[in-house]
């Protein structure tokens, strides 16, 4: 079964908020997976602080995302925010850097997926379902989560490395199943 996940694109001042994923070193909009018993919502509002220490009030929706590949599938409500309080904290096994960014100067690597998604919450997209389909040549056909994690354990390279060599030659087709429209607050 897909996951179901939150990404949140908090916007102040002219700039993004992005997070350094513990993981792969990657940089990432602040995302996470919806728990039992919260709603979507609920869901990008606690993620943006676990993730952050930030306080967001949610503005509004940009669309779903919906990430399929060798790796597990997910469906991603992304969401944009404002930022209401709270300090700038680093979430232990999570993130490695919580950083504002201007919109023409975006970090890489970026998640997969997540160029996509900053480029449409910062144009003021809404309401678009955008399927992103990654073939990676030199994954397995099928793979978990641990799996991966596993094998980049292994790899005797650098996390970011490791990352960045496998979506190096990763094929990517995006369908817009919905076309979002642009508005301007």
């Amino acid at each position: 079964m897909a996951g179901l996940a939150v990404n949140v694109a908090v916007i102040h001042e002219g700039k993004i908020l992005l997070t350094q994923r513990e993981d792969f070193e990657t940089w990432i909009l602040p995302s996470g997976g919806v728990e039992e018993g919260e709603s979507l919502a609920q869901a990008a509002i606690r993620e943006t602080k676990e993730e952050t220490g930030l306080d967001v009030e949610l503005t509004g929706l940009v669309g779903v995302y919906s990430r399929l590949s060798n790796m597990p599938a997910v469906h991603a409500a992304l969401f944009t925010a404002k930022l209401i309080g709270g300090e700038i904290k680093l979430q232990a096994g999570e993130t490695i850097a919580v950083e504002w960014f201007d919109f023409d100067d975006i970090p890489s690597p970026l998640s997969a997926g997540h160029k996509r998604r900053i480029e449409d919450a910062i144009s003021g997209v809404m309401g678009a379902v955008i399927l992103q389909e990654y073939k990676l040549p030199t994954m397995p056909e099928k793979m978990t989560r641990n799996e991966l994690i596993e094998l980049r354990d292994q790899s005797g390279i650098s996390r970011q490395e490791f990352y960045k060599r496998i979506f190096e030659q990763a094929e990517l087709v995006e369908t817009v199943e919905v076309e979002g429209k642009e508005w301007q607050a």
